[in-house]
């Protein structure tokens, strides 16, 4: 065990520590170009271990998909230092390889090596997701991909800087490889400034209580982690449950793809092992090792909400991922649409853990971030690429319905406001509203999910969809029934038209005027729908969530007798 530390001093330095990791989100967010990163948030900040690579502290504010994941990006620059032997103060590494740090090639990382008196004490890294990193398919999400390639351009770990000296070559082929250069660079000058930060405040924080305390208490905040961990996992019953679902498709064959999962607890330990999942695809819908870890440990911080964001929480649980199936690809097989995996990834544990705890779960979120990229050139020739996802309805409770139109639950992102995206790009939205009758029937139902109509302004442009939850419902749990399913409709002279794969398409051509339909599926319900309350389904009606129709098939004509 670490040696003892008061409480009070680990107490005041966790919150220092955060603080710095919150601080280097809110640079980025403040500084970057894109939207993605700017208003949606999608990037993280922490401080990693400086031999393992394991998560000490994460920031609030930034993905929780990160947590788990960047651990792994700073053992790749570990191990690639090691090899090298040539590791500096002033150091930065920058990447992009999803199969060596996770997630998809959208996701460009930062790691700094920090020093304290000529010593390695951690590491520093920095993850946002650029606008455009090459590739076949503007912002990225390329349905049709059946290798990383066509999907973006591929950086390893190599040298952003040596002992404070920025590499400018690297710079230069980034920029070479994006659509969207200033967008990259100002993405890239935001990411440094919040690792400068991050220096910054270590250093106050280190000159203020010395290397050695900080450092004792980085280990205790794990260790009590773990410890925490252990202590709610004895408080659940022993044995094993077991859940599937499916993605609609890889965006190449049109075959179901199952994703299961046998949940097992025994004392203090669990295992979540995800034998019998659909093996490597041809399409994007694989993701590497790394993210499937990190996946299970965001559904876990779920379900256990008042644990420590460190490494600790994950040492009492064994993650088994099969070798060749779709949750351990390996390079160079396609990963774009990661996103999509690991949202189902998340819908079964919770399914599974329901089974041991349904108090302690929600019903399945709606299970799809819809990557939709809009993309052409304006009349003077530049060209704009408008990538964004969209929400839905989030699953119910024990203790409330789910939420309307939230974001996905690997993530504390926000939606990009519709303002910011209509003065960004020549879009209009002719629609951006609830989606009525969408939500899963129970005791506590579902959430809402949404209608998006975008109209194209320029002459003419091109989508691309990478969706899911077409043609597999999220469901609900403890009784509760299955929400709407994700619907797209794309516009052309003669009308309105559907995908052949229902959630996946590519090259959508588009004119002036011509519009894409979202409609997100909501969230699903929570125990008996026979046991919500009339004045519940009452109230439902009036505020346009349920039609009449739909409140009396789901719940019974009892809500009729409420005064309205």
């Amino acid at each position: 065990m670490t040696e003892t530390i008061d409480p009070i001093t680990l107490a005041v330095l966790a919150g220092r520590m955060e603080q710095i990791a919150d601080e280097m989100d809110a640079t980025l967010f403040r500084a970057a170009f894109n939207p993605i990163i700017a208003e949606a948030h999608d990037a993280s900040h922490g401080l990693y271990h400086a031999q393992t690579g394991d998560t000490l502290v994460q920031g609030k504010s930034g993905l929780p998909i990160f947590v788990g994941v960047m651990s792994f990006a700073v053992k790749a620059v570990i191990d690639k230092a090691a090899a090298s032997g040539d590791l500096a103060d002033g150091d930065i590494y920058i990447f992009n390889d999803a199969h060596m740090g996770g997630t998809h090639l959208s996701d460009m990382r930062l790691v700094r090596p920090y020093y304290r008196d000529g010593k390695l004490f951690c590491y520093l890294a920095s993850v946002g997701h650029w606008h455009d990193v090459g590739g076949a398919v503007p912002g990225n999400y390329n349905p049709s991909a059946t290798e990383a390639f066509q999907e973006a351009f591929v950086l390893p770990p190599v040298k952003l800087a040596r002992a404070g000296v920025v590499n400018q070559d690297i710079i230069d082929i980034l920029l070479r490889n994006t659509r969207l250069p200033q967008s990259a660079m100002g993405d890239l000058n935001g990411q440094l400034g919040a690792l400068d930060l991050g220096v910054k405040r270590l250093d106050e924080l280190l000159d203020e209580y010395g290397a050695e305390t900080v450092a004792r208490a980085l280990d205790a905040l794990g260790d009590r982690a773990e410890t925490l961990m252990r202590a709610e996992l004895s408080t659940l019953p022993d044995g094993r449950w077991e859940a599937v679902d499916y993605l609609d498709n890889d965006g190449i064959t049109d075959e179901a793809l199952p994703i299961k999962i046998a949940l097992a607890i025994d004392g203090d330990r669990m295992t979540l092992d995800f034998e019998g999942t659909a093996p490597v695809t041809a399409g994007p819908v694989n993701i590497a090792r790394p993210t499937a870890v990190a996946t299970a440990y965001v559904a876990i911080k779920h379900i256990f909400p008042d644990l420590p964001a460190n490494a600790g929480v994950m040492r009492p649980i064994e993650v088994r991922v099969p070798e060749g199936s779709l949750l351990s690809a390996e390079f160079p097989a396609p990963v774009g649409g990661y996103t999509e995996t690991i949202l189902r990834m998340i819908d079964v544990i919770f399914s599974a853990a329901a089974q041991a705890a349904p108090d302690r779960v929600v019903a399945n979120a709606y299970g799809t971030i819809n990557a939709l990229s809009i993309a052409g050139k304006r009349a003077n020739g530049q060209p704009w690429v408008m990538f964004s996802f969209y929400g839905g309805g989030h699953g119910g409770s024990v203790e409330s319905d789910g939420l309307n139109h939230g974001n996905a639950p690997i993530s504390t992102a926000t939606i990009p406001p519709m303002e910011i995206l209509e003065a960004a790009y020549p879009v209009m939205f002719r629609q951006w509203a609830l989606r009525p009758d969408s939500a899963g029937a129970g005791r506590h139902r579902g959430g809402l999910g949404a209608v998006y109509e975008i109209e194209v302004l320029e002459e003419k442009a091109e989508a691309f969809l990478f969706g899911e939850r077409g043609r597999f419902a999220p469901q609900g749990v403890a009784g509760g029934a299955e929400a709407a399913m994700n619907a797209f409709h794309y516009e052309q002279a003669d009308g309105w038209h559907a995908p052949p794969l229902a959630s996946k398409m590519l090259g959508i051509k588009l004119r002036r005027g011509q519009a894409v339909r979202l409609e997100t599926p909501g969230g699903g319900g929570y125990g008996d729908a026979s046991e919500r309350s009339a004045e519940a389904v009452a109230r439902d009606v009036s505020l346009g969530y349920l039609t009449p129709e739909t409140a009396t098939a789901m719940y019974g004509a009892a809500w009729k007798d409420i005064p309205q």
